[in-house]
């Protein structure tokens, strides 16, 4: 009898050793080739100046591409990125990935890839002190590394999220009920009467900034502003791709994917930071915000949206201060921040569509008043 547990457990060890391992290591080889492939989409050139019609997908192709199981996808995800790697391994499989994606190890506070015991702790590495700087002067700063999508003015309450595809601010950020608590919102509210009402000073205007982070950039995000949030909605959505490419087919894609809509005050109004999920990036944390969970079941969260009130209006927690360049969060993986904020009428960016841009550096141009009066202060 005891021959025979022996033998079993023999056996049982032979299974996981030649057959459970290769497994595991066989999908994260797998996994690495699907992000190159995405990758090269990534740099494919685009050669339209301006999206046509043609080219943005219909509600029916939205419909199957969402029936594609992307939360399943990453999670799944998820956990092979977690998988812990022999120490033989990492340097070779690190190191490949690093390669792929343009990783600069040399900026890593630790650059040993022997160190990384899994993937996923390699995507969130921290950077060494003092190689992201934030601009003094500028009142308004990059939040993250990545790639600027789109920028400008809110007009009538429509933001572009690449040049020819727009989306609501109202479908992006629900109800606007977060500043004296629950209110009703008037019954056939406009987008421009929507957007009129977020609005803290009427002489001023609404401004959005989205910022693409991919595979390879530092996955960190920081607080763009000295402000105070106060609010909290986080719609479970769904997690389809934030590529460059799946935004110009995908109208409203920023508003269809799960993220969390961070909405407080800085010193011009209104302001608001929201990360954006995406299919492998079902993580999304925020330090300062426990309870956040996303990339849940759609059994676990069947409300289009949750709130969580952060300010009086909730006696067991307290408004967040966020001071510019602090560190706010991170992704596993890489995704897309949206900043929409009021400032000032004469307020204009200094970034460009396409243009790669580092955390802390300036989104604007010195000569106007936000400039001037961050000057002063």
């Amino acid at each position: 009898m005891a021959a025979t547990t022996a033998f079993k457990g023999a056996k049982s060890s032979r299974w996981r050793r030649f057959v459970l391992k290769p497994f595991v290591f066989v999908q994260f080889f797998f996994g690495i080739g699907l992000l190159a492939i995405a990758l090269k989409q990534f740099r494919r050139k685009n050669t339209h100046p301006a999206q046509s019609p043609e080219l943005i997908a219909k509600d029916w192709e939205i419909l199957y591409y969402r029936i594609i199981p992307f939360r399943a996808i990453s999670r799944a995800w998820g956990w092979l990125t977690n998988c812990h790697l022999p120490v033989w391994a990492r340097r070779p499989l690190l190191g490949l990935y690093a390669r792929t994606f343009n990783c600069n190890l040399e900026e890593a506070k630790d650059g040993n890839l022997d160190n990384y015991s899994c993937l996923a702790e390699f995507f969130r590495r921290k950077l060494k002190n003092g190689v992201r700087p934030i601009d003094s002067v500028s009142a308004v700063v990059a939040p993250s590394d990545g790639t600027v999508l789109n920028f400008g003015r809110v007009t009538a309450g429509m933001m572009e999220q690449v040049k020819g595809v727009s989306y609501s601010l109202g479908e992006f950020l629900g109800p606007a009920y977060w500043r004296n608590g629950p209110e009703v919102q008037p019954a056939g509210q406009t987008e421009l009467e929507y957007e009129k009402s977020l609005l803290v000073n009427k002489d001023n205007d609404l401004f959005h900034c989205v910022i693409y982070l991919a595979p390879g950039d530092y996955h960190c995000f920081h607080s763009p502003v000295d402000w105070t949030v106060n609010f909290r909605r986080h719609f479970p959505g769904a997690l389809l791709s934030v590529n460059p490419s799946i935004a110009k087919w995908v109208a409203g894609l920023f508003s269809l994917n799960e993220r969390a809509v961070y909405v407080g005050r800085w010193k011009h109004g209104f302001f608001s930071m929201t990360p954006v999920g995406a299919t492998n990036v079902g993580s999304i944390r925020v330090y300062a915000d426990e309870k956040l969970r996303t990339n849940c079941t759609k059994w676990a969260l069947p409300l289009p949206y949750y709130d969580r009130y952060m300010g009086p209006t909730e006696t067991d927690s307290d408004e967040i201060p966020l001071h510019k360049g602090e560190i706010f969060g991170e992704f596993n993986l890489g995704s897309t921040i949206v900043l929409i904020f009021e400032a000032p009428k004469d307020f204009e960016f200094k970034i460009r569509p396409g243009e790669k841009i580092r955390m802390g550096q300036s989104l604007h141009v010195t000569g106007s008043s936000v400039k001037q009066e961050a000057a002063a202060h």
